[in-house]
């Protein structure tokens, strides 16, 4: 192989498909790699489909001619992923275990077994795109507004940056289902995965369960009333409202309750109701390791747009450096159900500046003074 050479990840899935289509059109020097992150004993009961999908993206690249490749990550997932997302849930935070993922297997394990391999560049088939000016690489949103997956690439480097390639991140999701179908690719109608890679359709409790001791505690309410019982505070997150289990409540409405505090002291879970509550609610946030797509901060404090979940608009706040290198960030409006252990990701226009980890916010039980 030479170093011309562009390795596509290929999940098994269409967008993957399609990018390593696109690049073969294009008369690129294309081989195509299946990355198996996650193995356990469901894998022979088909819970977390990694065979499947393994046969799907060979299928593919069999169909366009391409060269095959597997590797087997799951020591490096465990490693990398896996044992940071386990002690975020134990110290009560919702850790997005996509967004390591992306900085650790994706963008570094895969990048460095397509180099042994001869590879120059690897390709992906995330919504995202890059440009360069000046000899500086900046990550872009993906064209398709209900796609773009710039939120979880935000941890990516310059090294890998200039490396990598999005072929479809210019393309809206029925087009590339499109060209997909066109070439009578295998993959043309699979349905997009959902969820957390590692556990595929099961239930989220019952396999946490079996990595985290949890204790059934109370859910109370602000002012202490007892409204029901927990299953363990580490399975819930800021702003949730299914699974609760809290039916009527003695001299309360029939409504809706939803998390807004974890004590993981007391074991306790506070909720309260209606969907625009207050104390869902918070204006500034603590975030910290923060990580910029240009290797620099773009100042000590700035002005820009930033997502603290994915697919959210975006919000206008000021963001400042302290002097222990984390970030305080102010919004200009309320926002809603924020949660310690999510990335706060900014944006200047298109353009993915970086983000951080959410350590604590304004909101009543959100930690922040």
């Amino acid at each position: 192989m030479s170093g011309d050479r562009i390795m596509v990840g290929v999940s098994g899935g269409v967008d993957s498909s399609v990018a390593a289509l696109l690049l073969r059109q294009s008369g690129a020097d294309v081989a195509g790699m299946f990355m198996k992150n996650w193995e356990d004993e469901d894998d022979a009961l088909g819970l977390c489909p990694a065979e499947q999908d393994a046969r799907d993206a060979e299928a593919v690249c069999k169909h366009i001619g391409l060269a095959f490749h597997t590797r087997n990550f799951a020591a490096e997932y465990w490693d990398g992923v896996f044992e940071t997302f386990l002690a975020e849930y134990r110290a009560g935070r919702t850790p997005n275990p996509d967004v390591l993922c992306n900085r650790e297997i994706k963008f570094k394990t895969f990048l460095e077994h397509a180099e042994d391999l001869g590879a120059g560049k690897i390709a992906t088939g995330h919504y995202a795109q890059v440009d360069e000016i000046d000899g500086r690489f900046r990550l872009l949103r993906g064209a398709d507004p209900n796609k773009d997956q710039s939120y979880f690439l935000h941890l990516i480097g310059q090294a890998a940056l200039s490396r990598t390639l999005f072929p479809i991140g210019h393309l809206p999701k029925p087009e590339v289902r499109r060209i997909a179908e066109a070439a009578g690719l295998p993959t043309f109608a699979k349905k997009d995965s959902t969820g957390i890679c590692f556990i595929g359709e099961r239930r989220f409790r019952e396999f946490l369960s079996r990595y985290l001791a949890a204790q059934t505690g109370a859910i109370e309410t602000p002012e202490g009333q007892r409204i029901g019982q927990h299953q363990g505070v580490c399975y819930y997150t800021i702003g949730q409202r299914e699974g609760l289990g809290i039916g009527g409540v003695r001299g309360f409405p029939e409504a809706p309750w939803f998390v807004v505090g974890k004590d993981i002291v007391r074991n306790v879970l506070v909720a309260v109701q209606g969907t625009a509550h207050p104390l869902l609610f918070s204006t500034r946030l603590a975030a910290h390791s923060p990580s910029w797509v240009s290797g620099t901060i773009p100042g000590t404090s700035f002005r820009c747009s930033a997502k603290t979940r994915y697919r959210q608009p975006d919000q206008d706040c000021t963001v400042d450096l302290r002097d222990d290198g984390t970030l305080a960030v102010q919004f200009a409006q309320p926002q809603r159900a924020v949660t310690p252990g999510q990335s706060v990701v900014f944006y200047r226009d298109d353009e993915c500046l970086g983000g951080a980890v959410i350590a604590a916010t304004d909101a009543a039980y959100g930690g922040l003074a």
